[in-house]
């Protein structure tokens, strides 16, 4: 599970205004960490398939967020997969 300062450090660098802890762009960082710490169990704990499908059902929902953010508004897209690191 993603420790609260390390939510608190991405919605920090992705928040558009002061009270901004919800968007989209907050969200899709939220699920980002979450994927990267769940890739890292993964990789010590190849059986366990419950957090397998746990970061498939994430990875779905960070999708569909990003294709949200895209259809809105695609520079603000390419902005945050640049800032992300996530692949087209």
């Amino acid at each position: 599970m993603i420790t609260s300062e390390k939510k608190q450090v991405t919605i920090k660098g992705l928040q558009s205004s002061e009270t901004d802890t919800g968007s989209s762009a907050v969200q899709v960082g939220i699920m980002t960490e979450r994927i990267k710490e769940l890739t890292g169990h993964l990789k010590t704990n190849k059986h366990d398939f419950m957090a397998r499908r746990g970061l498939l059902q994430l990875v779905g929902k960070r999708k569909k967020l990003l294709k949200y953010i895209a259809d809105k508004d695609s520079q603000s897209y390419l902005d945050l997969i640049k800032k992300l690191g996530i692949r087209r």
